[in-house]
């Protein structure tokens, strides 16, 4: 995939340009970190615990997620975006479990007897959310051919010049057939973090500051904008690492936010 470099900046610009418009644990042992989110063996009695992969809905109805528990890496996926989250869980007060994203901001919180609270933009302080039922495993997109990263590519750079009215061009430089598919997610991501930007008149002002995505190999994922280029770092992982441990090898798109603001 290497020569695709020159198809991939022609492809986005044609098409973009078109677009551009708690309890007390057990003295008998330690709690671990699944005693601390749904209590201990003795508590759970006559208590149903959640499934490892289950949908919930806030008491407003308006966000919905799935919540995937079911490996050591937790993932999440609000219902109206493709991004799949990973959070950092850790222990709080009152046994409770705090679940963050990957600025360190706290994402959900879950207690000891089920509850959870959810966090986002439209409540801050956090919202109680129920549990739906159990959800399918949440995985990204596998790309498995030139053509379709090239399309990826070139909608992720529709979005993107459609959120900051102005041509972006997405490029990606060195990509592998083990990494296409990560670049092909990392692209959604960064068109997923200038659509939420353009929402207020402060983030549009920020995506004028933008031209061109570049989405290269590096050896820890983050994101930095430098002279109208967003550069995003991806990490390529070895073919054993698995479709799931990938979505950690690319900034979130909270974090290619927080690059726009500095």
């Amino acid at each position: 995939m290497r020569g695709l470099r020159p198809a991939i900046a022609a492809l986005a610009c044609g098409l973009a340009a078109a677009l551009v418009v708690g309890p007390v644990a057990h003295a008998a042992r330690s709690p671990g970190l699944g005693d601390l989110l749904l209590g201990a063996p003795g508590d759970r009695e006559g208590q149903k615990a959640a499934p490892l992969i289950a949908r919930y809905v806030d008491e407003s109805g308006e966000t919905g997620f799935v919540l995937d528990r079911s490996a050591p890496m937790t993932l999440l996926r609000y219902d109206d975006s493709p991004e799949i989250w990973v959070l950092t869980a850790q222990p709080a007060s009152h046994g409770d479990v705090i679940y963050k994203n990957d600025v360190g901001e706290p994402v959900l919180r879950a207690t000891r007897l089920g509850g959870m609270t959810v966090f986002s933009a439209g409540h801050p302080s956090g919202a109680a959310a129920a549990l739906v039922g159990e959800a399918p495993q949440l995985r990204p997109t596998m790309i498995l051919t030139p053509n379709a990263l090239l399309q990826h590519l070139a909608q992720a750079s529709a979005h993107a010049s459609r959120a900051a009215q102005k041509l972006v061009v997405f490029d990606a430089p060195d990509v592998t057939p083990q990494t296409a598919s990560l670049v092909a997610d990392s692209a959604t991501i960064v068109a997923e973090a200038m659509v939420t930007l353009s929402r207020d008149n402060n983030g549009r002002k920020l995506l004028g500051k933008v031209n061109k995505v570049l989405l290269s190999p590096g050896r820890k994922p983050q994101a930095v904008l430098d002279q109208g280029v967003l550069r995003v770092t991806i990490v390529p992982m070895s073919s054993t690492g698995g479709l799931r441990q990938e979505v950690a090898c690319r900034p979130s798109s909270r974090r290619i936010a927080v690059a726009f603001r500095r």
